[in-house]
């Protein structure tokens, strides 16, 4: 970690926990969810409060711009909230980007974390402050899964925001599941899951640099922007949920290779895609990652357990990692320090 970067402080039992949602409204529709996700945290020991806008609709965003903003820096500002957790990602949690106390959030580094659409603010903040971010579990998604979290995601939570010792190697999960409940109609037992056949090989080489983890989509709509973060010598960790298709996926990673982004990370980590994708032999994921990252030899592999797929591990943005993938020894992907302190 350079002297630059700001690590927030672990979480321990007994801490506060903030929820809020930047983005999509679905907390209004889905109050079930929302309120198993916060007795998840309570039975985890944690105190939990939630924005005053959380649970409210604005149209297609979780009340106005102004209502989300409040309800962040509310967060931001109370000492007792130690980390502050999304509620679900959506499309429009960049809008804040402008309008956030950076100053503010610099003074007061917290844990912040979310996934989808909210890696829109996971990066906008690390690149206007430097302060470590998680791309990790929302509350309703994962938390808010019947039990609770899946063990897999709830060591990968304690290991990366409540120690402040190295995280160590990250292995794959033995199994996972993609399968669809309708929230607060019939999500009341446990999802059917499958044997994890865990990361594999694109291209096999070492890499060593921190972390950056995104959804692909919502990342490139910082380009051009002073949110988008630097990729120099990143080991850049992308991926992106069930809506796509090869063809907008093929459309992305093209528009990573024209920016140049492929001229200066490290490494690259692809998140494991929904079957609903439909990535085939015909039209698969290894052609399409061949041809856009053609003339380049940095390690790449796909499959794993990050993003909008469960259990999923938690991804902290800016922190020194390596990777090592060839065939002899496998893949060894390890974090080699805290993220919080």
């Amino acid at each position: 970690m350079t002297s630059s970067q700001l690590k927030p402080g672990k979480l321990k039992p007994g801490d506060t926990i903030g929820i809020v949602s930047p983005s999509s409204p679905v907390a209004f529709y889905c109050p079930n969810r929302l309120n198993r996700g916060i007795a998840a945290l309570e039975n985890m020991g944690f105190k939990v409060i939630t924005g005053q806008h959380s649970r409210k609709r604005t149209g297609h965003t979780a009340g106005s711009l102004n209502n989300r903003l409040d309800d962040f820096h509310h967060m931001i500002r109370d000492p007792d909230v130690k980390a502050i957790i999304a509620t679900i990602g959506g499309y429009n949690s960049h809008q804040l980007l402008e309008e956030l106390d950076y100053s503010l959030i610099s003074s007061h580094p917290k844990i912040i974390m979310g996934y989808s659409d909210i890696t829109a603010l996971l990066a906008g903040i690390h690149a206007k402050t430097n302060l470590i971010t998680f791309m990790g579990p929302a509350i309703m998604p994962q938390f808010g899964e019947f039990g609770g979290l899946i063990d897999f995601t709830y060591h990968s939570f304690v290991r990366t925001l409540m120690k402040d010792t190295p995280i160590g190697m990250i292995d794959s999960s033995d199994h996972w599941t993609e399968e669809h409940l309708s929230w607060d109609i019939d999500d009341s037992r446990p999802r059917a899951i499958v044997p994890n056949t865990g990361m594999k090989i694109l291209k096999p080489g070492h890499a060593r640099g921190p972390i950056l983890a995104a959804n692909m989509g919502t990342i490139l709509l910082l380009a051009g922007t002073p949110y988008l973060p630097s990729f120099e010598g990143k080991i850049l960790c992308l991926e992106d949920d069930e809506s796509e298709q090869p063809s907008t996926i093929d459309r992305y990673v093209t528009q990573f290779r024209q920016m140049g982004i492929f001229d200066q990370i490290s490494g690259l980590i692809i998140g494991r895609f929904h079957s609903n994708v439909g990535f085939n032999e015909e039209d698969s994921l290894q052609e399409l990652l061949q041809n856009a990252t053609r003339g380049y030899d940095f390690p790449i592999i796909y499959d794993a357990d990050f993003g909008h797929t469960d259990p999923m591990i938690v991804l902290p943005n800016g922190v020194e990692a390596s990777l090592q993938a060839n065939e002899e020894r496998g893949i060894l992907f390890s974090i080699e320090e805290s993220a919080v302190q």
